[in-house]
């Protein structure tokens, strides 16, 4: 099935390559069509085979309209924190493809700007909000813009306290939810970035590898928050968790056999240029940096994972 999904995509990207000029409506369209397809899987071996992107990083896109045709959602709402200017995010095609309603939280206060400038702002109901995160501002940023309870989504990536944040967060009970995770950190241990309420993902380390937790540390989180993981889409950046009061048939995925390992050659040199460093070499840059176990709470050096 993801085969046929990537063909049927293959060449609606052909045939829309060959306008003047792709639109926005047009990409709109190629996952409308993509969407139907989804339907025609039953039981994947991955969420791999779901993923498409139409304004996604990655496959998410095609991830999330599979969850949202299974789980039985109420509530059409989410919120994303971490998006940008939201040219790319994960809630942008639910905002323009299934209508919902939704909240985006970016700590740049231009990208906001420029967001709210973009025809789709007003077409749709979107809130957007300038602020930096932390797990002690978090659920009032939600209460504030009128968020509370059962949503349907919700999307985590800031590239740091993302462990911290949603474990803070109590005032809404999202069915779904994608957080980022870092592979670099490995598939053994639950560790995260100790909290650092101002933390940055490139002061913290030039290399730009230091941030986040560990898939491991997330699923135990997700657990204890009464979500089960379901998979992880193949970048090796997000892990899909879902509510288990609503999970709706859908099967758990054990953290070690969703684990996906990272390919991307993010790391910087100290000058800030990409050094294109892969695979184990990327914690030996970052050996020395402190993470905590959080299954017994004790703070440890990278080098020993």
């Amino acid at each position: 099935m993801r085969k046929l999904l990537e063909f049927v995509e293959f060449l609606l990207i052909k045939l829309f390559n060959r306008l003047d000029k792709p639109s926005i409506e047009n990409r709109i369209l190629i996952g409308k069509i993509l969407c139907q397809q989804l339907k025609n899987i039953e039981k994947p071996s991955s969420l791999s085979e779901a993923e498409f992107k139409i304004f996604s990083q990655h496959g998410e896109d095609g991830i999330i309209q599979y969850l949202i045709q299974r789980i039985p959602i109420d509530r059409k709402i989410f919120i994303e924190f971490g998006v940008g200017d939201y040219r790319e995010s994960n809630t942008r095609f639910l905002l323009v493809n299934n209508n919902w309603k939704g909240l985006v939280i970016d700590a740049e206060e231009k990208c906001i700007k420029r967001l709210r400038k973009y025809d789709f702002y007003w077409k749709y109901d979107l809130t957007a909000v300038h602020a930096f995160i932390t797990r002690d501002n978090i659920n009032d940023l939600f209460v504030s813009c009128g968020f509370e309870g059962d949503i349907g989504l919700l999307s985590i990536d800031i590239d740091g306290n993302d462990y911290w944040i949603w474990d803070a967060i109590t005032v809404v009970q999202p069915r779904i939810v994608i957080c980022e995770y870092n592979s670099v950190f490995g598939k053994d241990r639950a560790v995260t970035i100790p909290y650092e309420p101002s933390f940055n993902r490139t002061k913290a380390h030039y290399s730009n590898l230091y941030f986040g937790c560990s898939l491991k540390a997330l699923c135990l989180l997700a657990n204890r928050k009464g979500y089960m993981f379901v998979g992880a889409e193949s970048s090796g950046t997000n892990a899909f968790f879902v509510r288990k009061d609503v999970a709706n048939g859908i099967k758990p995925c054990a953290f070690d056999e969703g684990y996906i390992e990272s390919r991307a050659r993010e790391s910087r040199d100290e000058k800030g240029n990409l050094s294109f460093i892969t695979g184990a070499e990327r914690k030996k840059i970052i050996a020395g940096q402190k993470v905590i176990d959080v299954i017994t709470g004790k703070e440890i050096l990278i080098q020993e994972l």
